[in-house]
């Protein structure tokens, strides 16, 4: 009894306004609300962990979609976003071909190594190594539409990253390829092209260019709308990747149609010892290229002084390589043309004319040497890559074909 009545005593001396009976009361509420409070808070970090960790889960299944290399350099990014921005910034620009040339020429030294880098990152492709992926650039030139089109949509078909594409048409030339089509957004800014002038030269160096203003195009090929791939992209793409040379044809030809169109006038910058001849469709390496872009001297003596029948797009070229770079080409063009018949253009294909004969007298035609990297020579029956001129009307015969001969297609 002393104990409890001195424990009471107290507690009326702690909370002498409180009866017992009210406290009892207020003390089992205080519990209740406390709880109460524990559950609220309990359960809102529960809900917070949970939704931060499916957000967490999504980011990474998104990343995991994609390519390494975009997830690296465009911050999760779909590869759709990353092909339309690229399109977006690389092509389109207001820029005149004067100030593209200045650009371009900017960007690496032409006596620098072909795998300087530049310190634009636009276009980059890397592998799992994070090495850059050298891709070849398919510059096509033409007037209007692309006839063979669906078979150079075969031709490139799964090997998305190893190319890019640059088309040079009319300005007044509408588009007509849909999203789903590789040449799809892959127009230069283009001015029109005469026949038999300098804007022949423009178009090409224009094309040249543009594709030099992406660091991963290594090898540049020059095609016309009525070219065609004579073997499938893997074996044209190792064949170009695999030498240190370029291929254009020049060669001094005597007669009229060659020494011939020497103009004296062009003299002391060029001498008719230098003058040269050779196909307008090349194949060139990044270094050569730029060589290219940078000439503005040898240009402007052509501009002036070859004029009908001096034909610029024949001479210009081949006599620039021949005098200033002639050790970096093969001298001879992959592009087989038939000048088998007079007169000034080659022969022109049509239906009849596509068979698995006629494609392989071409592919095995003759033989030539090949420049490897390692610096071994070899004998090759593989001298062309292209052909032309083929019309609209032998695309649906080449596609039926191709599967067996060319090795690419249906």
């Amino acid at each position: 009894m002393g104990i409890i009545d001195h424990k009471s005593k107290k507690e009326e001396e702690q909370y002498p306004m409180i009866s017992k009976p009210l406290r009892l009361i207020l003390l089992q509420k205080g519990s209740y609300v406390l709880s109460s409070l524990f559950f609220v808070f309990g359960f809102s970090v529960g809900l917070f962990l949970c939704l931060q960790l499916k957000a967490v889960h999504m980011s990474t299944t998104t990343t995991q979609r994609q390519p390494l290399w975009s997830t690296l350099l465009f911050n999760h990014t779909t590869t759709m976003d990353i092909k339309q921005d690229l399109q977006l910034k690389i092509l389109p620009h207001n820029m005149t071909d004067q100030e593209l040339f200045t650009k371009v020429s900017s960007l690496s030294s032409p006596t620098s190594s072909s795998s300087s880098s530049s310190s634009s990152w636009l276009g980059r492709r890397h592998n799992n190594d994070g090495k850059m992926v050298v891709k070849v650039a398919f510059m096509f030139m033409t007037g209007g539409r692309l006839p063979l089109a669906g078979l150079w949509e075969k031709f490139f078909e799964g090997h998305e990253g190893f190319y890019s594409i640059y088309v040079h048409t009319n300005p007044s030339f509408p588009d007509s390829f849909p999203e789903t089509s590789v040449f799809y957004s892959r127009r230069i800014p283009s001015q029109p092209v005469y026949w038999g002038t300098s804007s022949m030269v423009d178009a090409e160096k224009r094309l040249l260019a543009n594709a030099l203003l992406d660091e991963s195009n290594q090898r540049f090929v020059l095609l016309s709308d009525s070219c065609i791939p004579l073997y499938n992209f893997t074996t044209i793409y190792d064949y170009l990747t695999g030498t240190n040379l370029s291929f254009i044809g020049s060669f001094d030809d005597p007669r009229k149609s060659g020494r011939g169109r020497y103009n004296h006038k062009m003299y002391p910058q060029i001498n008719i010892t230098h003058w040269r001849k050779g196909s307008q469709w090349f194949e060139t390496t990044r270094e050569l290229a730029l060589h290219i872009i940078a000439d503005t001297v040898y240009y402007k003596v052509f501009d002036e002084h070859c004029k009908p029948p001096c034909y610029m797009d024949e001479h210009y070229i081949p006599t620039l390589v021949h005098m200033l770079h002639g050790e970096m080409s093969s001298n001879r063009t992959l592009t087989w043309v038939d000048w088998s018949k007079a007169g000034p253009h080659p022969g022109r294909f049509i239906w009849p004319d596509i068979t698995d004969e006629f494609l392989n007298r071409i592919r095995f035609k003759e033989e030539c040497v090949y420049y490897g990297r390692d610096g071994e020579n070899v004998t090759t029956s593989k001298c062309f890559l292209f052909a032309r001129k083929f019309t609209a009307e032998t695309l649906e015969p080449l596609l039926r074909i191709s599967p067996l001969v060319l090795g690419f297609g249906p």
